[in-house]
């Protein structure tokens, strides 16, 4: 792997998304080639298993079925569109990855971190993300966020119970304490612009290290 895979976490209305376009442009200005793609999805095939994943009627979907999915996605995507940019020596920054899948499944879910590890230890074939960025925002806020944006897509997780989303913020603090050198967390609960800030300046400590 010659590029730098670094990958964006967060519960939902963290702000993901809006801070990996405006890091995207930063980077690119820097001089970097840089590629932004999204989990699940990013390729034809991952974001078809996306719609399938959060479509909100499928309620009845089971927790080890959503696993499986989620793994598949990311093995997909892994080969057509990751891999190949990092292998080109590129920056790709990653909305979500594994960790999303440590957290909700395996945690929340209860199907356990470590079983669900395992699975994407498959898909993943030893590709992990050599940088890891935690937007730290307690759930009630972020979901009220997600609210007050009637533009955002609501997807199937969003209708889970507050305390659903309680445990999958308890989950990515465990990743942040079984993961410190890969993890940094940053405080997603003020302003885009200081949040923008805080992630580039941890980015740019890291590739100039």
């Amino acid at each position: 792997m010659i590029g730098h895979f670094i990958t964006i976490e967060g519960g939902e209305g963290a702000g993901k998304t809006s801070i990996i376009q405006a890091l995207e442009k930063r980077l690119q200005q820097d001089g970097y080639q840089v590629l932004a793609t999204r989990e699940p999805g990013g390729i034809t095939i991952a974001e078809k298993i996306r719609q399938v994943i959060l479509d909100p009627t499928h309620t009845e979907m089971d927790a080890r079925t959503e696993a499986l999915l989620y793994a598949a996605a990311r093995r997909q995507h892994l080969m057509e569109k990751v891999l190949p940019a990092l292998e080109e020596g590129n920056i790709v920054l990653c909305d979500r990855f594994v960790d999303s899948s440590l957290a909700y499944q395996g945690y929340a879910r209860g199907l356990g971190i470590e079983e669900i590890y395992q699975i994407n230890q498959f898909a993943m074939e030893g590709c992990e993300p050599s940088l890891t960025l935690f937007f730290d925002i307690e759930p009630e806020k972020g979901l009220r966020r997600i609210q007050a944006n009637k533009e955002r897509e609501q997807n199937r997780l969003d209708l889970e119970a507050l305390s659903f989303h309680e445990k999958v913020y308890e989950a990515y603090h465990i990743l942040l304490k079984k993961f410190p050198n890969r993890i940094r967390s940053i405080n997603a609960d003020q302003s885009l612009k200081n949040v923008e800030k805080e992630a580039y300046q941890i980015i740019q400590n890291y590739l100039e290290a």
